[in-house]
């Protein structure tokens, strides 16, 4: 009698634990990990900005340097920013997928290149270029390379790249991703909306001239 009430017992917690593990609602994040200092809705300070600071229209992106679908969406941004100049600011964050081995590097490479006052030229030169030096086994030259072609100091972009302030700037950025449940690359926010991936540059440009007007 006490084996079958020990047995029953058991077999009650197993079932317990098995429903709350199953059916009980997520746990929410403790404040902490809620809390970043790159906000979706808000521009930070260190963000990387194209565009007005101030403008009442903010796209934001989460994108990796070795990502195809980043690659082809960069021309698509680049012409949202020009043709809505003066109007919204373009942030780009990085989220360097852990699949993607150099990607991390090419955000580094970036960043450096920003040092400089040169973030949006390596961007562009990084993405354009993205078949030549993903395949590579080392990128760290051929971004040295591009520096140089771009007019950066060599011998500073070196120690750029290798910094720690660096290095912790792209991993808060990919926190604040991961916080934001961000799952995959290009993520759009507008306005702190997260966008269903807009197949179509005109896609694209209707969801920025409704947000512009919601915002007059």
């Amino acid at each position: 009698m006490k084996n079958l009430i020990v047995f029953g017992l058991v077999i009650a917690i197993a079932v317990g634990a098995g429903y709350y593990f199953f059916f009980a609602p997520e746990r929410p994040e403790a404040p902490e990990e809620r809390s970043s200092s790159f906000p979706i809705d808000a521009i930070a300070e260190n963000d990387t900005v194209k565009g007005a600071r101030d403008a009442k229209t903010v796209l934001i992106e989460y994108s990796d340097f070795q990502c195809p679908a980043c690659a082809a969406y960069q021309p698509l941004v680049k012409q949202l920013a020009q043709d809505f100049e003066g109007k919204i600011a373009v942030v780009y964050r990085h989220f360097p997928l852990p699949q993607h081995k150099h990607a991390k590097l090419a955000a580094y490479a970036s960043e450096a290149a920003g040092k400089q006052g040169k973030f949006w030229e390596m961007h562009d030169m990084i993405f354009e270029t993205q078949k030549e030096w993903s395949s590579k086994n080392d990128a760290r030259d051929t971004f040295i390379g591009y520096a140089e072609k771009i007019g950066l100091d060599r011998a500073q972009f070196i120690a750029d790249i290798d910094s720690q302030e660096i290095s912790e700037k792209v991993d808060a950025q990919y926190k604040s991703g991961t916080r934001a449940k961000v799952n995959g690359t290009p993520t759009f926010y507008v306005n702190g909306e997260k966008l269903d991936t807009p197949r179509t540059y005109d896609d694209l440009k209707t969801v920025i001239e409704e947000a512009i007007a919601k915002a007059q």
